[in-house]
Order: structure tokens, then sequence, then C-alpha cells
């Protein structure tokens, strides 16, 4: 009889066009997407978010402008697919991971969110360490400043009185779905990178809470990333002219929702994510962790699966700050390096620009421009640019070999995919083929469509979380691929630990 509820939704769905929406947000924009139920995209919409640094290494955002940047973004869609929007069964939400948002008792934000990206809470990740011997085997990472929980720690010993106050803690798609449905839920990708999850029971560990002075009762209630989690209130439902109200599902952290809208969900797929920040990660069955080499462990948005993990800070924003720096666009930077690169640039550049994660757990190391002289022009150091992330890629690629993890090929994802000239710098330096999609910059946000669908109609997750077709494959060329490995050892030595 379940066979037969699902396989009829199905049908019922495809003979009356309903729509599934994914709502991705992240640090530098929200994203919607609209689906059919064929899987194709009926209309995209972003909106940019803002993100404040009140002090050297502090980077928040005021809850309050994801709300806004939501509602505003589906009103616009309202206005230009208001026929479709109506037709929205299901929506699916991804979102940027660790950000510690704290709500009052009556559910209002007590200060702005501390990001992924902060490092103030470096000094209480060893203090976390010693408190919560088995953290690293009960959530298969090390502590480290993005995570959650050190940030709580933080709270707890410079704002007590926050801290105090504190009633419930989300990260930040949890925050919107609180607005949307009034429900404190959260999806397990997600509680996965607030180093407060066990990975291997997929649940909260009373132990680890305990450790920074919380418990379950501040905590939202977990589900599978594909699993329903709320409904839509119903005064939204009307806003947004919906005839009934949506089945929200758990939904997943950025990059899982990534893997779901390429299809990453089996062992082995692995895949590149190029956005704010940038990931080398795979899927897989069992897990085996790399702590020491800061290999993230995440649960995947589907059941039963993880994903590892090597993790940088910094991949298309390094473009976006020297093209501020520069005074003219990423489009600009780019046109005059053509299609693939002919060389190494002769400068070298360290993307740390918020610090570093794998492999180097270090949020206090700083970016670094190296073999400047009177030569070099604007395009030598764009692409060094370019190369500087594609070689920290390589550190996580190398992290993840430890555990066994041999890559041989990877799909792009995210805003740095549209570039060609990039996506053959990674092949070279990786040494491996790296594949790109018609529209990778929208792969969390689609992912969390598909989410949204599984959720309603309760398909086979192979059946829905199928691969995209690859629009072009960029090869690694011998002798490029050879100066990189040589040039590689050499960026390599540039890092030097500022503690």
């Amino acid at each position: 009889m379940a066979a037969m509820s699902w396989k009829r939704k199905i049908l019922d769905a495809q003979a009356s066009g309903l729509m599934y929406l994914g709502i991705d947000l992240g640090t530098s924009a929200i994203k919607i997407v609209l689906v059919d139920d064929a899987q194709r995209v009926v209309a995209s919409r972003s909106r940019s978010l803002t993100v404040s640094s009140p002090r050297p290494g502090h980077c928040e955002q005021d809850p309050a402008q994801w709300i806004e940047a939501t509602f505003a973004t589906l009103d616009g869609l309202k206005a230009d697919h208001a026929r479709e929007l109506a037709e929205v069964e299901g929506i699916g939400l991804s979102g940027q991971m660790h950000g510690a948002t704290l709500l009052d008792s009556n559910l209002v934000p007590l200060r702005p969110c501390i990001l992924w990206n902060d490092g103030r809470s470096f000094a209480e990740c060893a203090e976390l360490e010693q408190r919560w011997p088995t953290l690293r085997t009960t959530t298969g990472n090390k502590a480290m400043p993005g995570f959650t929980a050190p940030k709580l720690l933080w709270v707890a010993r410079h704002e007590p009185e926050i801290f105090a106050a504190t009633k419930l803690v989300l990260q930040p798609k949890a925050y919107l779905r609180l607005v949307l449905t009034g429900e404190a839920i959260e999806d397990v990708s997600d509680a996965s990178g607030s180093l407060w999850l066990d990975v291997v029971s997929r649940d909260w560990s009373d132990e680890g809470l305990a450790a920074t002075f919380l418990s379950r009762r501040q905590m939202p209630r977990l589900v599978e990333g594909c699993a329903p989690s709320a409904r839509l209130r119903s005064e939204m439902a009307q806003r947004w002219g919906m005839t009934r109200r949506p089945m929200i599902a758990g939904g997943a952290g950025d990059n899982p929702a990534g893997a779901v809208g390429i299809g990453a969900v089996n062992r082995g797929a692995a895949f590149i994510s190029l956005g704010t920040s940038g990931a080398l990660l795979v899927p897989t069955e069992t897990i085996a962790a790399n702590p020491e080499r800061v290999v993230h462990i995440f649960c995947h948005a589907v059941p039963d699966r993880w994903i590892q993990a090597g993790a940088i800070l910094s991949a298309a924003s390094c473009l976006a700050w020297i093209g501020r720096l520069l005074g003219t666009s990423e489009a600009e930077l780019l046109a005059p390096l053509g299609l693939r690169p002919k060389a190494p640039s002769p400068v070298s550049f360290l993307p740390y620009l918020s610090g570093e994660r794998t492999p180097h757990d270090d949020p206090e190391v700083r970016g670094m421009l190296d073999g400047l002289s009177h030569a070099t022009d604007r395009d030598a150091i764009v692409q060094s640019v370019l190369e500087g992330v594609a070689f920290a890629l390589a550190d996580c690629r190398d992290a993840l070999a430890d555990t066994g993890l041999v890559i041989a090929e990877a799909d792009v994802i995210g805003g740095g995919s549209r570039s060609r000239f990039w996506l053959s710098v990674l092949a070279n330096v990786l040494n491996i083929p790296v594949h790109r999609f018609a529209d990778g910059e929208t792969g969390a946000a689609f992912g969390a469509a598909r989410l949204g669908r599984l959720a309603v109609t309760g398909e086979a997750i192979d059946a829905v979380c199928t691969a995209p077709q690859r629009v072009e494959t960029f090869e690694p060329e011998p002798a490029l691929a050879q100066a990189y490995a040589e040039r590689l050892p050499e960026w390599r030595r540039l890092y030097r630990p500022r503690r």
C-alpha cells in the first residue's frame, strides 16, 4: 500500500503539473529556483546579502536580511510566474553551514549570526576538545572555529548575558524554516556541521551539548534531508498565491544540497564546489575520518550516506576580492585570460583571506601575493588568484587521499564553474578531468528543490537524484600538468603559521 501511495502521488503530480521550489540561503545571496515535475528549471531569482566584520576575523550577518531577501525574491517570482508558483507542492531549503543564530524565549535573534568563516573562537576549540575527549570519534571532525559549537563557548565567555538568554540555537536555514513554518527543525547534514551531532547515529550528542553548557531543549528536532519537516504557514502560502500549503523538506547544508543537485548521492561521485568558499567532496557509504588533516565528515542529505570533504574558506570570493581591489568586474578580469593557461603564472597567491581549514586549521593565517615585479601585469595576478585556489584544492585532494579516497575525475558546481579558464587550471593542477554543467551555479538550490519533491512523493532517491548532462569536459595537458606539479611544492612553502 505504501508503494502504491507514492506512485499515485507521482501520477497525480504529473497530471496536475505540480511544481517544486528550492531556496538556497547562501552567504552572498539568496537563490531560488522553481522546478517542474520533469525537473526543468522554470524560473530562478536571486537577491544579494551583505556580511559585516565588526572586528578583524569576525564575520556576521543579520538574520533579518535572510527573511527580507527570501520574501522579496518570492514576491518577485509571484509577479512573473504566478501560475507556476500557485502549483508548488514541495519546498526544499539549503543553506550556508555552521552559523550560530541565537534566539530568546520569544524566538527573536539575540545578536547577529556568527558565520562559518568567523575565526574568533580558536581558543574555545582547544577548550572544547579538553571538555569533550571523544569529540573527534563522535563527530568525525576536529574542533575548528568555523563550526557552531565553539562559537557558543565564545559567546558564553564574552557575552554571558546573551548566552544566558539563549533558548534556541539554530543554523541559518533552520531559522528561515522557523519563520516559514513556525517549527524548529534541522536536517542531519546541516546539523553535522554544528559539531554537536553523532554522525554515526545521526542524532544529537548529549555529551557534546553538555560540553557547551547546552541541552536538547535548545536544539531543533532532527529529520533526514529528503523527509517531510513541516508545512508552510497558511498566511505565507496565501501571500504567494499557492493553492495549497506546501510541505517543506528537511533540506541540506549547501554542499550536500549541491551534491543532490548533480546526482552525487552514491559512493565515489566526487565534485568541487567553487562558491564563496570552496570544497572537494566525495559521497561515501562508510566513515573514514581524518580529523588530523582537517578532513570533514558530514551526514549526506539522503539516509545512510555521508560526505567526506576538504574545505577551503575562500574560493570565488578571492576573485571578487581582486575585482574590488582593481575596481573592475570579475567578467572583465577573466576575459583577457582566454580559455586555457599557457603556463603557470610567475606570481603565486595564497587564498587565505579568511584563514584556512583543510589542511591547516589556521584561522589567523592570511593571504599573500608572492613574486611581484615591475613586469607583473594584471593578467598575471588574476591568473595567480585562480591558481592559488586550485592549489588549495590540491591540498584537499591529498588530505582525502590519506583516508583512501582516490579521485579520478570531478564535476564542478558553484559560481566559479562559469569560468572555462578556471576549470582548465583545475584540471591541470589536480591532473584529472573536470566536468561542467549548463547550470552548475544553481546546484544547491536545484538540489533543495529535489529534496522538496522527495518529501512529497516518496520516490526512490536514485530515480530523482540523477546526474544532469555534462556540457563540457576539461582534460589535463601533460606538459602543463607537470609544470603545475613542479610549482605546487613551491606554493606550499609560502604558508607560514601565525601561531
